[in-house]
């Protein structure tokens, strides 16, 4: 008898005829002969809905009540969901993070995991029942109810799975897998039966489409060495496989074209050469948790230089504030911000024994009309921002060129 760990995302258990299918869908695995730890999200748009309450209700919106607000919703899943498993005799048991042992730190709303316990889960697993837990929630050291962010009950699982030593972790959504490119920018863009932990860890750093996981339950799968099946709840059809890479089989050159408007650019001007400058005002970042993606900085002119770099767009108030503050500080002329930019990325093991992939990348943009603005790149990745108004005929010219389609 092995244990996996289903993951149901808000679509799958979006109405009362969603669970009941989730829930059949457990049953069956339980006759299978497996054993089954179960995570939800909150239901449809539910967490959406939850945040829309909050903005009509108040201006500040503090983090530690919008956790305990947030966290209502996968607690609400998980409820009517072992209700379902019971009407079809699979006995069950809810948990919310905190019960589960799911122990963060003490960042409201992008909080950490630090541990899992687990214990409770065991004992209800050893009792023959089906635990279902809230995913994206946890309890803090201090003991306050915390949210870990976009894509957190993706984390929860996988958390899950590695602490109590499952098979694999299966994340179930609306498709039926990952994409070589976002199907609703290209129609022909085929599903991949499996990819490697580095490659899903490139593309879930630099897009956002249907059935891309979340990058820290990704890393946290590498890390950890749990397997994630990536499937569709609506059928029983293998999804894409995300697992160590086999080095026994030869990469494809390029294996998705990504892309993400959920960026925006910030450029610190004319900023004095010299050592120290550039740590001082990430480190000030840093020190406010924001998140920085691609940084440049141009050639120096005169002893002064421009340091750009992105941000989501979520950060990018707190980003501006904290450069417009250490503006004087460090001599800068001035902060610009762009929020009409966008990433498009190719990303492939095979990049790394292929010469010619940037030429041929570059080359096809240029063809299209597509200036780049800023390049970054990895050994399997290669990323480059652009205009946001282009940025689907960037990915439809690059998923033609590098031939993955159908």
């Amino acid at each position: 008898m092995s244990l996996v760990v289903q993951k149901f995302g808000g679509t799958s258990v979006a109405d009362p005829e969603r669970l009941r299918a989730v829930a059949d869908h457990v049953a069956r695995t339980r006759r299978r002969g497996d054993q089954v730890v179960v995570v939800v999200s909150a239901m449809g748009k539910e967490t959406d809905e939850l945040i829309r309450l909050a903005e009509r209700t108040s201006s500040t919106l503090p983090g530690r009540e919008m956790d305990m607000l947030l966290s209502a919703g996968e607690r609400k899943a998980m409820a009517l969901l072992c209700m379902a498993l019971h009407d079809l005799g699979v006995p069950s048991d809810s948990f919310t993070g905190s019960q589960a042992g799911i122990i963060t730190d003490t960042f409201h709303t992008r909080a950490k995991i630090l541990e899992v316990r687990g214990d409770r889960l065991r004992q209800c697993l050893a009792e023959g029942k089906v635990p279902v837990v809230a995913g994206f929630q946890g309890v803090s050291t201090t003991n306050d109810i915390t949210t870990l962010g976009r894509g957190g009950s993706d984390t929860s699982a996988v958390a899950l799975a590695a602490a109590l030593g499952a098979e694999a972790c299966e994340k179930y959504s609306d498709v039926p897998g990952v994409f070589t490119a976002d199907p609703r920018v290209v129609p022909d863009a085929k599903r991949l039966a499996q990819l490697s932990f580095e490659e899903m860890l490139e593309i879930a750093a630099t897009a956002t489409p249907p059935g891309v996981l979340a990058f820290r339950a990704v890393e946290f799968a590498r890390n950890h060495g749990v397997p994630i099946h990536v499937r569709s709840s609506f059928s029983w059809e293998p999804g894409t496989w995300v697992r160590e890479e086999d080095p026994s089989m030869e990469q494809p050159i390029i294996s998705a074209v990504t892309h993400d408007t959920s960026e925006a650019k910030v450029t610190v001007t004319r900023v004095p050469d010299k050592p120290g400058i550039a740590a001082r005002l990430f480190r000030s970042l840093a020190d406010e948790n924001v998140n920085l993606d691609m940084i440049v900085q141009n050639v120096s002119q005169e002893g002064l230089t421009d340091i750009s770099f992105t941000v989501p767009k979520s950060d990018l108030e707190v980003a501006l504030k904290v450069c417009r503050s250490h503006a004087g500080e460090i001599s800068a002329a001035d902060v610009l911000t762009d929020d009409g930019i966008a990433k498009v990325s190719l990303v492939g093991a095979g990049m790394k024994t292929h010469p010619g992939v940037s030429a041929d990348m570059f080359e096809t943009l240029a063809n299209h009309g597509v200036n780049i603005e800023m390049i970054s790149t990895s050994p399997i990745r290669i990323t480059c921002v652009v205009r946001a108004d282009q940025v689907e005929e960037a990915v439809q010219a690059l998923h033609s060129a590098f031939e993955l389609g159908e």
